[in-house]
């Protein structure tokens, strides 16, 4: 075990390192494509993002030195937050630990505890939900009707998201813990507004993506009643809508998981649509 004076003095005698633009893009190379692949219910991503830096750390702290194992063990703790804004994390992380080694321990733990939620929450409203179901909603009604822009639509989205995953990791390294003191008040802001935004979003896809109708109708003297235009008066889209809110229900259910879901619609959907009961 080394005591506090052996540690300061490793860390005063330690040779700086300063990381390269090689160095941010194999650690963007390793966050675009292996982050994930450690992923674990016990610690979740923490093993990722300790292989993800670990070449750094190497270089930071000295191969197999009582420093580098120190950090290891703090960067295999505990750790979940969106994709889509890790490497906000990583930066401010690698910042701090570039300048000061392993005196930086306490303040890196600290900011990995306190920024992996709110980043957690903006990237799930913003990149994984709001984004899409927009993008996504217009580009499968290009493809619906034809238009093979539709396909070319979503690959430059998932292209231009790859990019700001990519141009993130530097930012945050220059700029270090100004990146949230600054802007850190606006977090909880920006997470609600795009929350808000995302329900209509989902609401307006529920209502013209799901194209079904009742097609039951009924001759009464010279009057065709007509099932959907009754329920269109109680609400437009009614069907959709209580289809979706089946669904929902139903993956709430115990032992219920989405490939027994998606199993069950399809049985359905054959079934009422051989009843006459729904049509698309």
């Amino acid at each position: 075990m080394m005591n506090s004076n052996d540690t300061q003095a490793n860390a005063t005698l330690r040779k700086v390192y300063k990381l390269t633009d090689a160095d941010f893009r194999q650690i963007n190379v390793r966050n675009l494509f292996f982050f994930q692949l450690g992923w674990n219910y016990e610690r979740m991503q923490s093993s990722g993002y300790l292989w993800m830096i670990l070449p750094q750390l190497r270089k930071i702290y000295g191969d197999g030195t009582p420093e580098l194992k120190e950090m290891m063990v703090t960067h295999n703790q505990f750790f979940n937050t969106s994709n889509f804004f890790n490497t906000i994390v990583t930066g401010i992380d690698l910042a701090l630990e570039e300048e000061q080694g392993i005196e930086s321990k306490e303040a890196v733990a600290g900011i990995k505890a306190g920024l992996m939620g709110p980043f957690a929450a903006i990237g799930d409203a913003l990149l994984a939900s709001l984004v899409p179901a927009i993008m996504g909603a217009i580009a499968a009604t290009m493809a619906i009707q034809g238009n093979p822009l539709g396909v070319g639509l979503w690959v430059l989205v998932s292209i231009l998201v790859m990019a700001f995953r990519w141009s993130q990791l530097k930012i945050a390294y220059r700029e270090g813990v100004n990146l949230v003191t600054h802007y850190g008040h606006k977090l909880n802001a920006l997470t609600n507004a795009a929350t808000i935004l995302g329900v209509f979003v989902v609401g307006v896809m529920c209502a013209t993506m799901i194209n079904v109708y009742v097609p039951f109708e009924e001759i009464i003297g010279q009057k065709v009643v007509s099932a959907q235009a009754n329920l269109d008066l109680i609400m437009p889209r009614l069907v959709p809508a209580l289809i979706v809110g089946g669904i929902y229900w139903l993956l709430g259910r115990p032992k219920m998981n989405s490939n027994k879901a998606i199993m069950i619609i399809i049985v359905l959907c054959i079934l009422l649509s051989w009843a006459g009961l729904l049509a698309k």
